[in-house]
């Protein structure tokens, strides 16, 4: 077996690509160490990272806190099964509730879980609360929405190749395109439990809707008896410059649907909030998982959510959000289109292929993600100061003077 200490990137990236799935296509650097908002690759090269692992270290990578909760608890116990009670999981369920108000939570693991979760729940309430004929139930989703990666999700998704050669897929759910309220309100029926949707579309291009949709879109559900469901997965806990997306709207959701950042990226952590009304209809034995709730779990929540609010990363994410847009609307370029988003969640779109630039800007010292093909995402974790923001602004702005 090779010493990992003598191996450089090139050798860490052939084992990758001959032992793993090529289900992704990473950026080719190899990362060791992370500290707040900088990462160290096994070179000893140091990268500013602008995608916060999609949003799940909004607090910082290793933040001390929650690297502290994390070290206690897995000293102690870490995983019971919900065959047993624990002592950590009461205490992130209060604090959930104080948080966001909501009566309850359903604790999962991976976002996708939690995804599906709301889904069942949806269906659920639908055919014993609403009275929706068995197995009739739809959920409305929009148009190039992003919500996992299950055969039930990608049933839903618009992305082709999310869908392809996984059928067959999972029927009832129907598509309207996102930001539109009259295609909402006529696809409704009867038999509709749900509109499920992302406040803000993250994996799309950082799509922010036309104000007042949600808004609109919260009064129709009220109006036709359907649930409004918003996953909060990665717009929420902080990264749009509110603690949720749909606070900029003035709305409350039937259902919230929680992960990423709910665990500062030292684990698996995932929920779903939602009132009695709505989470009551679950029973002993109709959902459940193994890790869900389990008491390593629920301390670094914990922790995760104290950090968010103790350290102001909701206003924080909405200050320099707004500085770092305008500073980058500063830099001329005729291949940037527009520039758009909310907190520190940016999209900037081009007229051309992002991949290139995200590959010019690693080389710059700065991380980030290519999405939907022709955006740059940077989206770094809410700690990042003006400073930071200022040396990352220069390098970008010298990746795209390069490419003019």
């Amino acid at each position: 077996m090779e010493h990992e200490a003598f191996m450089n990137a090139r050798e860490y990236i052939e084992l990758e690509e001959r032992y793993g799935a090529h289900n992704y296509h990473p950026l080719d650097v190899v990362i060791r160490e992370a500290r707040g908002v900088w990462v160290t690759d096994v070179e000893g090269n140091r990268y500013l990272d602008c995608l916060a692992a999609y949003s799940a270290v909004n607090q910082g990578h290793c933040h001390p806190k929650i690297l502290e909760a994390f070290m206690a608890q897995a000293h102690r116990v870490t995983l019971t099964s919900r065959a047993f009670r624990n002592d950590q999981l009461p205490l992130l369920y209060k604090d959930l509730h104080d948080i966001t108000g909501y009566d309850m939570a359903l604790p999962m693991n991976s976002g996708a879980e939690a995804v599906e979760t709301a889904i069942k729940a949806a269906r659920k309430w639908g055919y014993t609360v609403k009275g929706i004929p068995r197995d009739k139930a739809e959920i409305i989703c929009a148009a190039d929405n992003f919500h996992g990666r299950t055969v039930t999700i990608v049933s839903f998704s618009t992305e082709e190749q999310y869908r392809d050669g996984f059928g067959p897929l999972t029927p009832g759910f129907r598509i309207v395109p996102f930001g539109d309220i009259d295609a909402l309100r006529e696809a409704i029926t009867p038999n509709t439990a749900a509109f499920l949707v992302e406040p803000i579309q993250g994996e799309a291009g950082i799509i922010v809707p036309p104000d007042g949709y949600l808004h609109e879109a919260w009064e129709l559900c009220k109006q036709r008896n359907v649930l409004l469901v918003c996953d909060e997965i990665q717009s929420g806990l902080g990264r749009s410059g509110r603690m949720f997306a749909f606070e900029y709207e003035n709305v409350r959701p039937d259902m919230v649907v929680i992960g990423k950042a709910l665990s500062g990226g030292f684990y698996p952590v995932s929920a779903v909030l939602a009132d009695r009304s709505v989470l009551g209809v679950f029973k002993p034995g109709d959902h459940g998982s193994t890790f869900g709730g389990n008491p390593l779990a629920a301390a670094v929540a914990r922790a995760a959510l104290a950090v968010l609010i103790e350290e102001g990363l909701p206003a924080r994410s909405e200050e320099l959000g707004a500085y770092f847009m305008d500073r980058l609307r500063s830099i001329p370029s005729r291949h940037i289109v527009k520039i758009r988003g909310r907190g520190l969640w940016i999209g900037v779109v081009l007229d051309t292929p992002a991949r290139p630039y995200c590959e010019d800007l690693m080389k710059q010292g700065i991380l980030c993600k290519e999405t939907h093909e022709n955006v740059i995402r940077f989206a770094p974790p809410l700690v990042i100061t003006r400073e930071e923001i200022d040396w990352a602004v220069e390098r970008i702005r010298t990746v795209f003077l390069t490419r003019e």
